[in-house]
Order: structure tokens, then sequence, then C-alpha cells
């Protein structure tokens, strides 16, 4: 059940409206969380509740700089999300129980 929950991070950082709008905006590059939060009409701890959930999918890497932290895309978890709705929507007869991404 372990590796079920480890993929279904990818799809819970994918449900939400907010953090969608927020890969949108890190679709031109790196951003601080503070231009991430204006237009989002976020607090700061509801921004990090989103980027907690982004950069524990893999789909958003993070950095420190001073005491602001940056964000931008993971190519990684980009081609790790691919491969999983790839993986989980393609029939496969011979494959066994469990997350064909993450029990590999």
């Amino acid at each position: 059940m372990d590796s079920y929950q480890k993929c279904a991070k990818v799809f819970k950082a994918l449900c939400d409206p907010k953090r969608l709008a927020i890969l949108d905006q890190l679709r031109s590059g790196e951003k601080c969380a503070c231009v991430l939060q204006e237009p989002m009409e976020l607090t700061q701890s509801g921004l990090s509740y989103h980027m907690k959930i982004l950069c524990d999918s893999g789909l958003v890497i993070s950095r420190q700089e001073g005491k602001w932290t940056h964000y931008r895309l993971s190519e990684a978890g980009r081609e790790q999300a691919v491969k999983l709705l790839r993986a989980v929507t393609t029939p496969d007869s011979d494959q066994g129980g469990g997350c064909p991404l993450c029990s590999q």
C-alpha cells in the first residue's frame, strides 16, 4: 500500500486549482515565494501548504536564498509524472499488483 501512497502524491498535487495555477506560474521559470503569493491571494501559510504538496510530489523543487524560498519545476518530476500516468492508464495483463511505477 505504501507504493500507492507514494504515487498518489503526484495526483494529489494535480487535483487542486490553486496548485495548478502555481504550476502554471512556474512554467515561465523559477519564482520566489513572495512572487507566487501575490496573484494567488494566498497567505504565507496557505502558499506554504500548497508548495509542500507540490514539492512532496516531486513536481517542484525548492531552494533557499537567504530568508526567501525559490521554486521551480522539476524536469525529473515531470518525467516521473508522465511515466506514472502512462503506466496506470495502460492495460497490461502481465503486470502484477501494486502501483506499476512505484513498485519498480
